[in-house]
């Protein structure tokens, strides 16, 4: 089968709730992919941030299979020899004393909620059914109908309400706001410290040092949500170590498993997570011995192949290069480490067409709110590489 055949079918029997560029992935490996029809392309999106460690990373999948071939799913009504094991990597890694691990992203979020509120209840006193939290405007968390209730994006919303109440969202960026919208009610603020799926949106140097002080100040959790942004993506193991600052709750996913399997976590100290109770909450996957496993060896990838350091060196290289390039549609370049965007000027007429044109040069970029090219390859990807890449971006942003 070719690539319209493929396409075809996922088109006549699948949900259209995504739009992909038109290119059919059948293989993988580090930093590059291959589709049907044999043409081979560079990945700078990583699977969201998924594959930091690189497609099919050999550590990784050995970890996979043995564990396979042993014992896969338990749920949490036995034990498993592999949690503990992941639970002392994580804590030693993160500084965390103890981890909840789920399966996606939007469960960990929904965990960090629930632990929130029950903080609120049993450590502020707050009244019951009366908590709130703190959101910025252009957060993504994930797509739960909980999650979407305090997301800012009207395409997120429409048509999915009733909304779950208790969320206020003030700007992002914006430490004042996030003061003065703080009442007696208020459990925790939740930020991103680099907004993702905004457009790799960064905040000011001390913003989220001065969210840190004033969660102090206010008796409230500060939550950072680290999924895109954590485990090296923007040269730091969590993005919040660019300011020193350790949230009271983190939580992380996708580059958990390097791409092998959902794995998520909410991280945080005894007196927050220890609030939990046998029967207030669980998953049947989370912490099976297979993400277990396959969570050890991603997280062990990180450290012994320095991939913080990596993305920190290669990162500020890619994007001072990129920052070079001369062409009149760019408004602007950001990133931090290996998390770049290069964002558009509206009379460029949407990012759409340059990721179509990159695709066609052999490089996989995808588009974010509709005028932002965000460019986040495996952390494993070497200078060379960043190099040929250039040359095809630099062609593109200057012909199209």
């Amino acid at each position: 089968m070719d690539t319209k055949q493929f396409i075809d079918l996922e088109n006549e029997y699948g949900a259209h709730n995504y739009h992909p560029l038109d290119v059919v992935i059948t293989r993988a490996e580090g930093v590059w992919v291959t589709d049907v029809d044999g043409k081979r392309y560079l990945d700078c999106l990583s699977a969201y941030s998924a594959v930091n460690q690189g497609h099919v990373h050999p550590k990784i999948l050995k970890a996979m299979i043995d564990q396979a071939s042993k014992v896969t799913l338990t749920s949490r009504a036995f034990r498993n020899d592999q949690l503990g094991l992941f639970y002392k990597q994580l804590s030693e890694m993160s500084g965390y004393e103890m981890a909840l691990p789920m399966n996606s992203g939007a469960e960990a979020v929904e965990t960090a909620v629930k632990l929130a509120r029950k903080w609120g209840y049993i450590k502020k006193n707050i009244p019951q059914e009366k908590a709130n939290i703190i959101v910025v405007e252009g957060n993504f968390h994930g797509r739960t109908v909980t999650i979407i209730s305090f997301s800012t994006e009207p395409a997120y919303r429409a048509n999915f309400g009733p909304f779950t109440p208790g969320f206020k969202a003030v700007r992002y960026n914006d430490a004042k706001a996030i003061e003065d919208a703080i009442d007696e009610y208020t459990a925790a603020v939740m930020v991103e410290p680099i907004q993702g799926e905004a457009g790799v949106v960064i905040p000011a140097d001390g913003y989220i040092t001065k969210v840190r002080q004033i969660c102090n100040e206010k008796n409230v959790l500060m939550i950072a949500d680290e999924i895109q942004t954590g485990l090296g993506r923007t040269g730091k193991f969590f993005a919040c170590q660019h300011e020193n600052v350790k949230p009271d709750v983190t939580i992380i996913g996708k580059a958990l498993s390097g791409g092998f399997y959902p794995i998520s976590a909410v991280l945080a100290d005894k007196d927050i997570l220890g609030l939990f109770k046998p029967g207030e909450h669980g998953s049947t996957f989370g912490g099976n011995p297979l993400a277990a496993a396959i969570g050890r060896a991603a997280l062990s990838v990180i450290e012994e192949e320095k991939l913080s350091q990596r993305s920190a060196e290669l990162g500020a290289y890619f994007l001072e290069q990129l920052q070079e390039i001369n062409a009149p549609v760019v408004q602007e370049i950001r990133g931090k480490g290996l998390f770049i965007a290069i964002e558009l000027k509206k009379s460029a007429g949407g990012a759409r067409k340059y990721c179509e044109r990159l695709m066609e040069e052999g490089i996989l970029a995808k588009e974010t709110h509709d005028d932002v090219i965000r460019f986040a390859p495996p952390l494993v990807i070497d200078k060379e590489t960043i190099d040929w890449a250039l040359e095809r971006i630099r062609k593109v942003l200057q012909s199209v």
